[in-house]
């Protein structure tokens, strides 16, 4: 009995230590950037129409889980596109992944993006929020029976349909044991969910952390739970500006992934600042608001789903710089045979040379895309800038093509 008691007191005391840092961490992102500050909120059940307090965190999470939890039961029940896949894939391969997803897992599934990439085979993989776990059984599926996918979330009616799941989806792709699990917790805390430091090849999420009300130190675990070379692969929401009070406190619009959306350039700011260097963007497509209502109190601020690349690579500089480094991609990814889309200005053909600025050089060779490409050079030797920018993946090389000023980083926003 006593021991039981005792265990009870732990549990309910590592609970409050969580809160009493929680809070602490998020006041200290509002004193550090309060444009980034979140609404909070006691029930998704009041009218649409009444505003939110910006009270503290745990009644955002516990909003976020409601919201999410009982108040939408299937896609439709969405009033924007902002969660409803945006960036549809049409790869061959991801129509066939995704029709091996049990349908009560996609029935439930609200995501903005594609942030599973081709590849992966053998990797340990996170999905933040996971939800339902549709991209959680999407990745299973590519990192085969030698790799792990685990998803982490806050909402239990999420969880226990995700979790039900596993063991028809196990017989169904034919593999010994189960090559995916699903765990509660916050994705602010995934050391206290059992994600060990430095212990991940990939971490993927597809619209969450705009829905987190500490972003930055989202971003902080994930760098911490990578191994070095690893990479956060995810997809969510951002917003040309930063948006009002009287947005980010609107109800609907928060739980719907609207105005908790961050204006691009601070995160990309808060990106580097946590370690990440030279974020890529992969794609990028605008997200429609149908409700009039909703678009009356938005005004004309534009969101968009946007698909991020960031590497866990310390040696990554502020700027692309030339050391006349060139890549190779080998065609060894399944699916992608004749060239390699790194991000929205880097395509890579297959067995053609191409040159690269020394943080490209290093996402090639240094992470888990090494095995992949051939990379000659090193930095022994400096050049100068390297003029590398967006551009058109679909249609244009990496070898030599520019749209930014040398001197830039290829991060989107560093130059216009």
């Amino acid at each position: 009995m006593s021991g039981s008691l005792s265990a009870n007191t732990s549990s309910a005391m590592r609970e409050r230590e969580r809160e009493e840092r929680f809070e602490e961490l998020l006041v200290d992102e509002h004193t550090q950037n309060p444009f980034a500050s979140l609404p909070s909120f006691a029930s998704s059940r009041r009218p649409p129409s009444m505003s939110l307090h910006f009270d503290n965190s745990e009644s955002v999470l516990s909003s976020v889980q409601n919201y999410y939890g009982k108040v939408l039961q299937k896609t439709e029940d969405l009033r924007t596109s902002a969660c409803t896949l945006a960036q549809r894939p049409t790869h061959p391969l991801y129509l066939r992944a995704l029709s091996n997803v049990p349908p009560e897992v996609s029935a439930k599934f609200y995501g903005c993006g594609n942030p599973v990439p081709l590849g992966i085979s053998g990797l340990h993989v996170l999905d933040l929020g996971s939800g339902s776990g549709r991209d959680c059984y999407l990745a299973a599926q590519f990192v085969g029976e030698n790799g792990f996918v685990t998803g982490v979330d806050m909402t239990q009616e999420q969880l226990d349909v995700a979790t039900k799941c596993i063991p028809e989806f196990t017989r169904k792709m034919g593999y010994a044991k189960a090559n995916v699990r699903f765990v509660k917790g916050y994705i602010e805390f995934l050391k206290d969910a059992g994600i060990a430091p430095s212990s991940l090849d990939l971490v993927i999420s597809n619209c969450v952390v705009n829905l987190s009300p500490n972003k930055k130190l989202v971003l902080q675990e994930v760098y911490n739970a990578l191994k070095t070379g690893g990479e956060f692969h995810f997809s969510d929401v951002y917003c040309d500006r930063r948006l009002s009070d009287a947005v980010r406190s609107h109800e609907v619009l928060y739980g719907e992934c609207v105005s908790g959306a961050l204006y691009t350039n601070d995160f990309l700011r808060m990106a580097k600042e946590v370690g990440f260097g030279d974020p890529r963007q992969v794609s990028k497509s605008e997200i429609n608001i149908y409700d009039p209502e909703l678009k009356e109190i938005l005004g004309e601020a534009r969101f968009y789903s946007i698909t991020y690349r960031l590497f866990k690579l310390p040696a990554l500089e502020p700027a692309c710089e030339d050391y006349g480094q060139y890549a190779t991609y080998k065609g060894s990814i399944h699916g992608m045979t004749h060239s390699y889309i790194l991000d929205d200005h880097h395509k890579l053909e297959t067995n053609k040379p191409h040159l690269v600025c020394g943080n490209t050089a290093s996402m090639l060779s240094e992470t888990w895309l090494a095995p992949h490409f051939t990379v000659v050079g090193d930095r022994k030797t400096h050049f100068g800038p390297f003029p590398c920018g967006p551009a058109d993946a679909a249609t244009s090389s990496a070898s030599s093509s520019s749209s930014c000023a040398p001197g830039v980083s290829c991060s989107s926003g560093s130059c216009c």
